[in-house]
């Protein structure tokens, strides 16, 4: 009997859906334990799907340029020992009666019916949506194309059997950039001009680290996309540190280093339920708001290869210390470069917290499709007016960026003001 291995898509996630970039094997070839079958690419990465057993694929359910979900059927693999099987009867002489019991490709489980909401495949050759195939390109190549709002389909590829470099879209860009080539929307601003330093004095060449590369392609989208505007406030944090310092000792006992920025956490996502529109995203039509009842907070790690924003799930219902625990965790996973895709989506809100190394405001950019992100410097003792005299007091300047198309200023006012008010008074969050 023939042993059959139906493949699905594992776990992706919060994506209901990815694209399927690469195909990597077809029907008929041989396939080894791991070796990769298909590569998936969502907003965030990409991943391959390796093989779970040796064997032959004998069908495959998935097509290039189509979406998938977890659990759907990527393809059927006939195991190695039923191929072995099934090779040994192939040599009986005709007659034998063996032969006619080797299975056939309609053993295959049948593939599962496409996911709720799951987008067709890409319409064939002169329908509405395309006018070409699928171009051919690495998973690296189409993130970056994205990142730049390229459309790889007006891209001529100059690689082996017309692939698409990374050259090859930096190349597209330029051109519509210098308009020389055709128009894209929301192209229109003028490069800045190439110099040749080395002109004026010794220069060195560092190229750029992955991470970093990412990054600004992501803010500059984020830039261009969002009309930022920042509300700058300060909160008296005096009491919130003297509770803090009270409770290192405990802190210490459950393991967990008890810093400001899981106050902070507690405090945000406080503000979140009472402000919902800071917690939401612009629709994609511009025509309604995506009101998110569950606050995941993203919080910027500073790496040795730049910045990172794994995610923490669920803020408002854990304690101080769960938080404290949870951020050591992703932290140090972010800087040992072992971030999980989980790790790093599904924020509704983020926090860049600067104190530890200085400053007095800045203007963080906002994490689109979020609308608000929530920047901390360091916080300094100053006097201020309590009651009708001096008090020396901790002040902690935060500045709040936000998507002014969601955002109005006086909201974004109110925010800040009742977040300085959850802080100055912490005990009524966290207890």
């Amino acid at each position: 009997m023939s042993e059959t291995l139906s493949v699905v898509v594992p776990d992706i996630g919060d994506f209901d859906s990815v694209d399927v970039v690469e195909v990597l094997v077809g029907v008929g070839d041989e396939v080894s334990v791991d070796q990769s079958l298909i590569t998936l690419e969502s907003d965030k990465a990409s991943m391959e799907v390796p093989s779970p057993a040796a064997g032959r694929v004998i069908e495959i359910a998935v097509e290039l340029g189509g979406q998938v979900g977890e659990g759907d059927l990527i393809l059927t693999i006939e195991a190695a020992a039923a191929v072995a099987e099934a090779e040994t009867v192939e040599t009986v002489p005709a007659g034998g009666g063996a032969a006619a019991e080797a299975p056939g490709p309609a053993a295959a489980a049948e593939p599962r019916p496409p996911r709720r909401g799951r987008r067709p495949p890409p319409p064939a050759a002169g329908g509405p949506a395309a006018t070409s195939a699928p171009p051919h390109a690495s998973p690296a190549v189409r993130r970056f194309a994205r990142m730049l709002g390229v459309d790889l389909r007006r891209v001529s590829g100059s690689g082996a059997k017309g692939r698409i470099l990374r050259e090859d879209v930096e190349g597209f860009v330029k051109e519509v950039m210098t308009g020389r080539g055709p128009r894209v929307a929301g192209a229109g601003i003028p490069p800045v001009p190439e110099i040749d330093f080395s002109k004026f004095g010794p220069v060195e060449s560092k190229p750029l680290g992955r991470i970093r590369k990412l990054s600004a392609a992501s803010l500059h989208r984020s830039w261009l996309n969002v009309p930022h505007v920042t509300q700058h406030d300060e909160a008296d944090i005096t009491d919130l540190e003297a509770f803090r310092r009270a409770r290192l000792d405990e802190a210490r006992e459950r393991g967990v280093r008890l810093t400001l920025l899981a106050f902070l956490m507690k405090a945000a996502a406080a503000t979140l339920v009472e402000f919902p529109e800071m917690n939401s995203s612009l629709a994609p039509d511009g025509e309604s708001l995506v009101l998110k009842r569950y606050y995941n907070l993203g919080v910027a790690v500073d790496t040795p290869d730049g910045l990172v924003v794994p995610v923490v799930r669920e803020v408002d219902r854990k304690s101080v210390y769960e938080l404290a625990g949870e951020l050591a965790q992703v932290s140090g996973r972010a800087r040992e470069r072992k971030l999980r895709p989980a790790d790093i989506q599904g924020a509704t809100f983020t926090i860049s917290s600067l104190g530890g190394i200085g400053g007095t405001a800045f203007t963080p950019i906002v994490n689109a499709p979020e609308v608000g992100i929530l920047g901390v410097s360091r916080s300094v003792r100053r006097p201020v007016y309590v009651g009708a005299g001096l008090a020396p007091r901790l002040m902690l300047p935060v500045s709040l960026s936000y998507d002014h198309r969601v955002i109005d200023g006086a909201y974004a006012v109110r925010f800040t003001t009742h977040l300085c008010s959850v802080l100055s008074d912490i005990r009524r969050v966290v207890l």
